[in-house]
């Protein structure tokens, strides 16, 4: 910055060149990005039209901090239906085949139970776990989370459809 002199004038300080790069993080091409286009990544990450639209149409987002929150402040608005139809969408939790064929059988039995209990299937983030943590998390969660009432555990659901949501579209940006 080099200050500007001018005759009987106090110098003031010249600004500097404010530059216009990208936020990192991969925002740059998300916020560049078509609606149309920005719509079909947000889908990956939540079925839910509404949701996406919301989040797409307030971009661009200055960091991941702001595109989290607006996540989240777009999933806590969407009506009871939405939130069916995006637990309905969702699929089991992904875990190593092996993990699976070794604890197919109690698996099977608590996915019923919860299904037939709450009309939806079990909903659980599993990020940053490994393989035998994840199969530990899900017994304990589903355990845990039939003895919840629909509403208690509606809303449980919902918070682990927002971790999933922005776990997925952190993973997408990077």
């Amino acid at each position: 910055m080099t200050p500007t002199h001018l005759p009987g004038r106090v110098a003031i300080p010249a600004l500097p060149e404010q530059s216009r790069t990208a936020p990192p993080g991969g925002l740059g091409p998300f916020n560049a990005a078509p609606p149309r286009e920005a719509r079909a990544i947000l889908l990956t990450c939540l079925h839910s039209a509404r949701w996406a639209e919301r989040v797409a149409d307030h971009r661009p987002y200055p960091d991941l901090g702001a595109l989290l929150a607006a996540c989240d402040e777009a999933a806590y608005d969407l009506a009871p239906a939405e939130l069916a139809r995006a637990l309905a969408a969702e699929g089991l939790p992904s875990l190593p085949e092996d993990v699976y064929a070794a604890a197919h059988t109690a698996l099977s039995a608590a996915y019923a139970a919860y299904e037939a209990k709450f009309g939806h299937g079990f909903i659980i983030c599993l990020d940053g776990l490994s393989g035998t943590e994840s199969l530990d998390h899900v017994l304990a969660g589903i355990r845990s989370r039939l003895a919840n009432d629909p509403e208690e555990e509606r809303v449980l659901a919902a918070e682990e459809l927002r971790r999933l949501a922005k776990g997925r579209l952190v993973g997408h940006l990077a």
